[in-house]
């Protein structure tokens, strides 16, 4: 998969695109089901399956604070590879870009490689104060010469998945809800650092965690060189954000760490 460094860096030499725009957090089933249909879609254009997302949640500028990520953006970007997309586009989210129009946003694409189209949903929408909208989108797309596929929202007992929810089960250690949105096992990723007798987690930016206490965990981390893959099973105690206590042999301080959580508390504070 190819990586871009924003969307004024895309290059002709990319070919054909078939975009979809969003953030992308947590990866969880119902984004799983749009990039199945990104997939299909671009394939019927002989357009390549291309996402927009972002370096930082928007709410850190639209509301002035970013929720708990879902998905480390190392982990995000191995999973939209995963799922068959062959350019992935990580834009700066920055008030610049909040006040630019869904036209210029959409014509920067288009400027700059051959658009097939986009694909959305009903209520998805884009640009400065969300004007870009399905019906705008598309009708821009009468005058430049692409497409927009609609496909209807993803549904878990008659509700959409959203990624807010899965965060709302997570903070109340509902892990097993969380599981079940997300379609695996809730997840972090932190580096593994010494503190007193034992080691932390210390994460770039905040995570979505579950309450205090103890919990079984699976961690794997890659040891370099030759990117060995090194697992373990044991526990971590959570006090907070800033006390992530790891308990599992064999993980060397200093790594890019992964703990995915059992969906059950060993014990409470």
């Amino acid at each position: 998969m190819a990586v871009v460094a924003g969307i004024d860096a895309l290059a002709a030499s990319l070919g054909r695109l078939f975009v979809v725009v969003g953030v992308f957090d947590g990866l969880h089933l119902g984004h799983a089901y749009l990039l199945r249909h990104l997939v299909l879609e671009a394939a019927k254009r002989s357009a390549r399956p291309a996402v927009v997302t972002f370096d930082h949640h928007p709410d850190e500028i639209l509301v002035g604070s970013a929720p708990p990520l879902l998905c480390d953006p190392e982990e995000r970007l191995e999973r939209l590879a995963a799922a068959g997309v062959e350019v992935t586009v990580v834009q700066t989210f920055d008030l610049a870009l909040r006040m630019t129009p869904y036209d210029a946003f959409v014509r920067t694409i288009a400027d700059r490689v051959p658009l097939a189209g986009f694909l959305m949903t009903p209520d998805a929408a884009f640009g400065h104060e969300r004007g870009g909208t399905v019906e705008a989108v598309t009708d821009l797309g009468h005058s430049i010469g692409y497409e927009v596929a609609v496909v209807p929202p993803f549904e878990v007992a008659g509700r959409p998945v959203r990624s807010a929810d899965i965060r709302t089960a997570i903070a109340s250690g509902d892990l097993a809800t969380a599981a079940k949105l997300l379609g695996r096992d809730v997840s972090v990723t932190g580096h593994l650092e010494p503190v007193g007798e034992g080691r932390r987690l210390v994460f770039d930016l905040p995570v979505a965690l579950p309450p205090p206490g103890e919990y079984h965990v699976v961690a794997e981390a890659a040891t370099w060189p030759g990117g060995q893959v090194v697992r373990g099973s044991g526990t971590v105690t959570i006090g907070g954000p800033e006390s992530v206590l790891l308990r599992v042999d064999g993980m060397p301080s200093g790594e890019r760490v992964r703990i995915t959580f059992a969906h059950q508390r060993v014990t409470s504070p």
